[in-house]
């Protein structure tokens, strides 16, 4: 599953104001002396004009959660922690400024203070669906699933119409093993926002394991929505691989490396194919050989062509790629298993 949010493990313990505050003038210039001279560093347009708004108004918070947005963006974090707490002391009444600190702290791989900030908001702001669902996602992260979908009804009592909560919602059960729960939870997100994108492949994915059909329909509602996601037209690709389709999987995994030339598993699932089914060495050959030219660590692809060969009576060739497998990694049954059976 795609998620939208970030979460990793920090140390430290978080202490903000509540109180507004005037910042004091030298305050103000370091930080926005420190801000131009990132902006001309980084040549970022976007920092540069919110710099010159702050010139003329330094007191105000929003200015300053505009410049936190854009530094996060540019991966600048603890600038973009530095602004973010600013708009919140001049500013405490603002639930997205401290969702924007949450964000940053995300980026930044800092999860028990992003953890801890979220809790205080929930208390702060009990009516910020927002943050109750990034706490669910949280734990279901850390496999806590009860966790998760108590804050998940939490921000449904406030707001039933939540695709991203009933999506999250299937995530955990489908996560948890109870697929007919995470399917009913999937439909109601696609109910509730029927571009969904994510909720129709991960559908998908819970059907095509079936080996059902509606995967098929799934995976082309995404592709509607979006016909460049590529997640969608791979699986597309292999359900039919799996369905024993071959002519329908080489088409797919054909159209996918004209536009990607880069998917070594693609290469990979064709050579399979014409040499398992098609019965067409040289073809699978020429493929094991492109995801190997892409992927020079490919394990499984140097151990197929070495099968080929062999199958070839090119027993040096077969050697040499068996050979190449136990570089990558010395123990590889498989291997070892190909060379002693080479006369």
């Amino acid at each position: 599953m795609k998620l939208n949010f970030l979460f990793v493990s920090i140390v430290s313990v978080f202490f903000l104001s509540c109180q507004s505050e005037q910042m004091n003038e030298k305050e103000i210039d370091t930080q926005n002396k420190k801000a131009d001279s990132i902006s001309i560093q980084l040549n970022s347009p976007e920092l540069k004009a919110v710099n010159k708004e702050l010139v003329k108004d330094a007191n105000n918070p929003e200015l300053y959660q505009k410049r936190a947005k854009v530094y996060l963006q540019l991966k600048q974090h603890e600038e973009a922690v530095n602004d973010a707490k600013l708009a919140i002391r001049l500013d405490s009444t603002q639930s997205g400024y401290y969702m924007t600190l949450v964000d940053v702290y995300f980026a930044q791989n800092r999860t028990r203070l992003a953890k801890e900030l979220l809790l205080s908001i929930e208390k702060k702001f009990p009516e910020n669906t927002e943050a109750l669902l990034k706490l669910a996602e949280l734990y279901y992260l850390v496999k806590q699933y009860q966790n998760a979908i108590t804050y998940v009804n939490k921000a449904l009592q406030i707001d039933e119409s939540l695709a991203t909560a009933y999506y999250l919602k299937g995530s955990v059960y489908r996560e948890s093993g109870d697929t007919a729960k995470a399917v009913s939870s999937l439909e109601t997100a696609i109910e509730q926002n029927n571009k969904f994108e994510d909720a129709f492949y991960d559908l998908g994915i819970i059907y095509a394991a079936r080996k059902n059909p509606l995967a098929l329909e799934y995976y082309n509602n995404v592709l509607k929505i979006n016909p460049n996601n590529s997640n969608a037209l791979y699986a597309r690709a292999k359900f039919y691989q799996d369905l024993n389709k071959p002519d329908e999987a080489i088409r797919e995994y054909q159209n996918i490396v004209i536009k990607n030339k880069n998917c070594d598993q693609c290469y990979y699932n064709l050579a399979a194919i014409y040499l398992e089914i098609k019965k067409d060495n040289k073809s699978a050959l020429e493929n094991f050989t492109k995801a190997i030219e892409i992927n020079p660590n490919y394990l499984e692809a140097y151990f197929a062509r070495g099968f080929t060969y062999a199958k070839m009576k090119d027993t040096k060739s077969a050697r040499a790629d068996y050979n190449m497998c136990l570089k990558i990694e010395p123990n590889y049954e498989a291997a070892i298993k190909g060379l002693n059976q080479l006369k």
